[in-house]
């Protein structure tokens, strides 16, 4: 991200209304707990795994969450705005990635129990990545357009 970027994407944030930062906590919340509760990084008799989240995987959760959620923040008091779909599909890498690999039935039908742990779990650390990166991304190209909208309404 370049200094001006950088400096829009504060200088936005800035701006933020209550009401953006509550639906931005509020979804962050949500998003913890849709990931956390079925892939079970949190606790809950409703689901397990069997095989261990890997060390990397709270972060990345965590990660998606606040990401998300601040995503959904600039939707609010916008206006009407198109909805790009990289941060949802960001969100969604996001959960592929921490879920346990042999729990997952999709991953199960297409690759087996053997693909599942010796094909798609090596993959989870790139999709984590790609999840962060696709959520960094859609904030900061959210964030910077906000700011250059309202710049170029004052100029016009």
């Amino acid at each position: 991200m370049s200094g001006s970027e950088s400096s829009r994407v504060t200088t936005a944030l800035r701006t933020w209304t209550a009401r953006q930062w509550w639906a931005s906590a509020v979804a962050s919340l949500f998003v913890l707990a849709a990931i956390g509760v079925p892939t079970d990084l949190i606790d809950t008799p409703l689901f397990s795994r069997s095989i261990a989240a890997p060390w990397w995987a709270v972060p990345v959760w965590v990660l998606t969450a606040l990401l998300t959620g601040v995503l959904i923040g600039t939707y609010i008091d916008q206006g009407p705005a198109p909805i790009d779909g990289r941060g949802g599909v960001g969100a969604l890498l996001g959960f592929l990635a921490v879920g346990c690999p042999v729990c997952n039935k999709l991953v199960l039908v297409a690759l087996g129990t053997t693909g599942a742990v010796s094909v798609f779990q090596p993959l989870q650390p790139i999709l984590a990545a790609a999840s962060v990166a696709l959520l960094i991304w859609a904030v900061q190209r959210r964030l910077s357009s906000a700011v250059l909208c309202t710049t170029n309404k004052r100029a016009s």
